[in-house]
């Protein structure tokens, strides 16, 4: 008997007007249908799925529900052969708007910080140096995009297999990149912060010509033959892409098909969350900055461990266009840095709409650095924090606590509502994002 996707079945019987408000009873009744691997759906199933789902259901109603339930396996056979992909979004547009809240929609010129820099006798010196500094050399030009892409392309090669933070270095393409930066950079043709910075990018997001692994040994040699709508306005900043970072197997946790990745200060941890790679790469100096992806905490959790600035974006602000869906509500892209500037740089180059992802609204990323941030009102978790059982991490959070409160005045504690639910949706829609591959035995 062939198996039959589950939310191929969910949708037909919601067309058939089968579905009842219990969602849970077409589920366990497609669950039983496939365990029993009969070829027709019998009352007795229909009355088993109803007691579980907590529904009434009498004999008579169940009987009556078989014949054209039964009638639709062949149809619901038939959709298999239009499998549907990771990408094909849930009939879903979720907005995370809240009604009500006026929104900030006018867009301004961004205002960036120019320290002033001066090239160091050893180049090597500046591989840590934040996104604002690399970028006013280039600026400058006291340092070229290629002598720049030189330089962190060797750190990833030799530091890269301590650390176990990269599946493919992307050389060809970043340095025709970063060819092209400077010629008009000389020129004056200068894009903005990013024109010239080399990055990485965690290795769910497609890159054309390149393979897409998903942290997964089935997809080792995949390649997705486009360019992420997030790689594609990094290209349009005139940023050079120079290697595709590790991710957690299928974006969960900091294991893959090549190991753990490690924390550049402890080779004996994982470097935590899905987005290992950028995390360590970011704070080991093998690249200006880095993008990754957060569904469950995949950009905290690297960042906190690696100590990197992480900015996990709002839902909604940046397209998921080209990158492996985990979780269809929750997936948010942002950018890894070495300053708080540097990650609101990298947001304003990739965030916005594209018109594929249509969960994204037309709301600008507006960034003065010399906006006066005394102003803003910072609220932290408090029950997080108190919850921390690790006594180095409670320690730090102390520590940066007390650092908030000298900057900006008394912190505000925040409490958000708790529930068991939290994870559920993201492996519910992790499930569904995954069955062809579970069907396929990968």
């Amino acid at each position: 008997m062939s198996t039959v996707p589950r939310r191929r079945f969910l949708a037909q019987l919601a067309g058939a007007g089968v579905i009842t408000p219990a969602l849970t009873f077409p589920e366990i009744l497609w669950t039983k249908l496939q365990e029993a691997e009969l070829a027709e759906i019998t009352s007795e199933m229909i009355l088993d799925a109803a007691q579980l789902a907590n529904l009434e259901m009498t004999e008579d109603k169940a009987a009556a529900m078989v014949e054209e339930t039964t009638e639709n396996l062949a149809r619901y056979r038939e959709l298999q052969e239009e499998p549907l992909g990771n990408e094909v979004p849930l009939p879903l547009h979720f907005n995370p708007q809240v009604p009500g809240v006026e929104v900030d929609r006018t867009p301004r010129p961004i205002q960036i910080s120019k320290p002033s820099v001066e090239r160091p006798a050893n180049l090597e010196d500046i591989a840590f140096w934040p996104l604002t500094h690399l970028a006013r050399l280039l600026e400058t030009r006291q340092v070229s995009s290629i002598e720049l892409t030189n330089l962190y392309l060797s750190r990833l090669k030799r530091h890269g297999p301590a650390l176990n933070c990269v599946v493919t270095l992307t050389e060809d393409r970043a340095r025709t990149q970063a060819s092209k930066a400077d010629e008009e950079i000389e020129a004056g043709l200068y894009h903005g912060p990013l024109h010239g910075i080399p990055y990485g990018v965690k290795d769910i997001i497609a890159v054309r010509g390149y393979p897409t692994t998903w942290g997964a040994a089935p997809f080792a040699d995949r390649v997705i033959d486009e360019d992420a709508t997030v790689v594609q306005r990094l290209d349009g900043a005139g940023a050079v892409l120079v290697a595709k970072l590790t991710t957690g197997e299928l974006a969960f946790g900091d294991r893959w098909f090549g190991g753990r990745t490690n924390s550049p200060w402890n080779l004996e941890v994982g470097s935590s969350g899905s987005s290992a790679g950028s995390g360590a790469a970011t704070a080991a100096g093998l690249v200006g900055f880095a993008i990754g992806t957060d569904t469950g905490g995949s950009i905290l959790g690297p960042s906190q461990q690696c100590g990197v600035v992480g900015l996990r974006p709002t839902f909604g602000r940046v397209s998921r266009h080209g990158v492996m869906a985990a979780g269809t509500t929750l997936d948010k892209i942002g950018p890894m840095c070495r300053s708080a500037e540097g990650a609101a740089l990298v947001l304003h180059a990739i965030a916005g709409p594209d018109d594929l992802d249509f969960s994204v609204p037309n709301i600008p990323v507006n960034w003065d650095a010399g906006m006066d941030a005394t102003d803003l009102r910072l609220g932290y978790l408090a029950y997080v924090v108190e919850a921390e059982e690790d006594p180095e991490y409670r320690v730090h959070h102390s520590h940066i606590i007390e650092l908030l409160n000298d900057q900006w005045g008394e912190l505000h504690q925040v409490e958000l509502p708790a529930s068991n639910l939290n994870f559920f949706v993201e492996y519910v829609e992790r499930a569904a994002g995954f069955t062809e591959f579970l069907q396929d035995g990968l």
